[in-house]
């Protein structure tokens, strides 16, 4: 059963914070623009933060301040990225508010009046996403999915790596980091390779549709128009939408191609290049003790620590980045995939050990 009153707390501290963090960027900020909208948003946060107080104080609950640490860290965080890459952050984590916002909306027992003032606040916050989305983006979103991905692999490839190396070479760990290093330099350019590959083949692929497209309207419109119907009742729009439609955009070529083809700003280079690099940095974590450690075994643990450590901050990120806000969830399924694989990988360096009768 859902804790009402603590998760509507939760919501006035996240409501008080930003409404106040807002503020804070408004009075830094110089551009009149900006400073003007930061000024607004900052007066709607304060907003739905009187509405969870009056919340509260219905169910006699008192508010309290918020930490402030939390305020701090922000203030901190902005400083270090620079504004638009600290409000591009905030893009991310508003997603993950909206969707405890909606669940509470469904759970909680609540009259018709705070549903409806609920509902107009997930409203505000799905346009505050949309906005510092398209107006203050500044992270190359393409590539977050390129390094993340990048780096999870590189961590729990070299992790199983080097836990099956520590089973071979029990006393020699710095045979395990060179080995490690050496495996993970060639799957790091195999990903990078193969990443530009994959772009650069679907980029292709999308050009080819589009220019068979733009033929196809050159020489029979009408067939066009068809095949442009045919992508909309797919899609499952009505019968009479879809004639409306497809009747009105006849004679727009551009919109018309546009609709039937898939748009892609991704760069393969640029892909390449983060998804090799964060394949190297995810690498580090469980290869680097054995270059210090006086045996594999120590080398082992710490491995295992740093990669943990690393693949729960790669979990958030990934959770982060979809809006998702199923933390635990995410940091607990890949910390045990990644060190259930380094585990499979010890027992088959033991078995090689058991079979070859290698010993170092």
């Amino acid at each position: 059963m859902m804790d009402e009153t603590a998760k509507a707390m939760s919501f006035y501290a996240d409501e008080r914070g930003a409404s106040r963090l807002y503020a804070y960027l408004a009075g830094f900020e110089k551009d009149p623009a900006l400073r003007k909208r930061f000024a607004e948003l900052a007066r709607v946060e304060a907003v739905h933060m009187a509405f969870w107080r009056a919340f509260l104080l219905k169910r006699g609950i008192t508010t309290t301040e918020p930490s402030w640490f939390s305020f701090a860290w922000a203030r901190l965080l902005r400083r270090m990225l620079g504004t638009r890459r600290y409000l591009s952050l905030l893009e991310i984590t508003e997603a993950t508010a909206v969707d405890s916002y909606y669940d509470f909306l469904n759970l909680a027992v609540l009259e018709e009046a705070e549903k409806t003032n609920i509902a107009r606040i997930i409203e505000d916050e799905l346009g505050h996403e949309e906005e510092l989305e398209s107006q203050f983006n500044a992270l190359p979103k393409d590539n977050v999915r390129d390094f993340v991905m990048g780096m999870n692999d590189g961590l729990v490839e070299l992790l199983g790596a080097v836990t099956g190396l520590s089973a071979v070479y029990p006393t020699r760990p710095q045979i395990v980091g060179v080995n490690g290093l050496v495996v993970g330099l060639a799957g790091a350019l195999s990903m990078a390779i193969g990443t530009w590959v994959s772009v650069r083949s679907q980029r292709q692929v999308n050009e080819g549709i589009r220019r068979k497209t733009d033929l196809l309207f050159s020489v029979a419109p009408r067939r066009a128009q068809a095949e442009l119907a045919r992508k909309l009742t797919e899609s499952g729009m009505p019968a009479d939408l879809t004639d409306e439609i497809t009747g009105k955009l006849a004679s727009n070529k551009e919109a018309m191609i546009g609709l039937l083809t898939e748009h892609t700003s991704v760069n393969e280079i640029r892909s390449a290049l983060f998804t090799g690099a964060a394949y190297i940095i995810g690498l580090l974590f469980p290869v680097l003790p054995y270059f210090f450690a006086r045996n594999s075994f120590t080398a082992l643990i710490l491995s295992v620590l740093f990669a943990g450590l690393a693949l729960a901050t790669v979990a958030s990120i990934i959770t982060l980045t979809a809006g998702s806000n199923a933390f635990r969830r995410k940091i607990r399924e890949m910390v045990i995939t990644g060190l259930g694989a380094a585990a499979a990988s010890y027992a088959f360096g033991r078995l090689v050990q058991a079979v070859f009768g290698i010993h170092a």
